[in-house]
């Protein structure tokens, strides 16, 4: 699973940019899931392999999260207004909640369907097919993943990230079913099908944790990779009338970031120049962070040890 950070935008776009290019990466999930799921049912009625059927499953639930990531993204996109100041962006993170329960269920469902064909072992065919129809879906998906992780870096947007994740996934999924086809058709390895069928299905409950954490993540404003403070302190300092930061605060909300900080400055400049200097030190970081609304506070550099000792 990748973090925030492994998305983070190398280059501004407008929002209204980063709005089409995120509709159209759901759009084009929505297909290629739609279509793989009837390539591969008609594969497993023509098969009966529970791995191609666990495949299917895994296609059919990423209809459904992609589809909750359309409307979800939808709404994430809608600026901010008089009841939600900070914009409608979490409800990324709630689809990326939804895509972690979906996945589950059907982890869980496959993990009790293969255990049913290990002791009901069922007869295979329809090998070329079988074969055929992964290949596509390799294809597909690969090409689906390479877009929403272009989409994802330039936009910065959870959701898209999450999609992207689990559809890697489902590339690594689909060419376990090949190699379960190969050891049942070439070796006569019957219990090789229900077996890979379990192993996918822990794997897919993996990458729902992993999604469902960096939804949680979002959704409790945890802050941002600390390499990302770290570059937001070096940057604030860099400033030659900044003498010190503090109360740094940052959090994530869909595509968009959140900053605050204190900035340190030398207490005898006039509230003027302070503002000033404020106003540039944001520009730096927003430049830095384009997606970001930085908000900043100006303290003279030693306020807390005159506090301290009035005290």
């Amino acid at each position: 699973m990748h973090t925030h950070n492994d998305y983070k935008n190398d280059t501004e776009l407008s929002r209204e940019s980063s709005a089409r290019l995120m509709r159209i990466a759901t759009y084009v999930a929505v297909g290629v899931a739609g279509t793989l799921v009837s390539l591969k049912f008609f594969a497993w009625l023509s098969t009966d392999s529970v791995s191609l059927l666990s495949t299917m499953i895994d296609s059919l639930l990423d209809v459904a999260a992609s589809t909750v990531n359309l409307f979800a993204i939808r709404h994430a996109l809608q600026p901010a207004d008089e009841e939600h100041r900070f914009g409608h962006g979490k409800a990324e993170a709630l689809a990326g909640l939804a895509q972690a329960a979906f996945i589950s269920g059907s982890a869980v469902f496959l993990v009790l369907e293969a255990i049913d064909r290990i002791f009901h072992p069922r007869v295979i065919d329809s090998f070329s097919l079988g074969y055929t129809v992964m290949v596509i879906s390799i294809v597909a998906t690969m090409m689906l993943v390479a877009f929403q992780r272009y989409v994802a870096k330039k936009t910065g947007s959870l959701a898209i990230a999450a999609d992207s994740a689990h559809y890697k996934m489902d590339v690594l999924v689909n060419i376990s079913v090949i190699v379960s086809l190969f050891l049942v058709s070439e070796w006569g390895w019957g219990i090789a099908d229900p077996l890979f069928a379990v192993g996918i299905a822990f794997y897919i409950l993996y990458g729902a944790y992993e999604i469902g954490r960096e939804a949680y993540n979002v959704l409790m404003d945890r802050e941002l990779p600390e390499e990302d403070r770290e570059r937001i302190r070096e940057i604030a300092v860099s400033h030659k009338d900044v003498i010190d930061i503090h109360d740094l605060r940052t959090r994530s909300s869909g595509s968009n970031m959140f900053i605050q900080l204190h900035l340190e400055m030398d207490p005898e400049i006039t509230l003027v120049r302070a503002h000033d200097i404020a106003e540039e030190v944001m520009h730096m970081i927003e430049k830095e962070f384009p997606r970001a609304e930085v908000l900043t506070h100006q303290d003279p550099h030693g306020i807390d040890e005159r506090v301290a000792f009035d005290n």
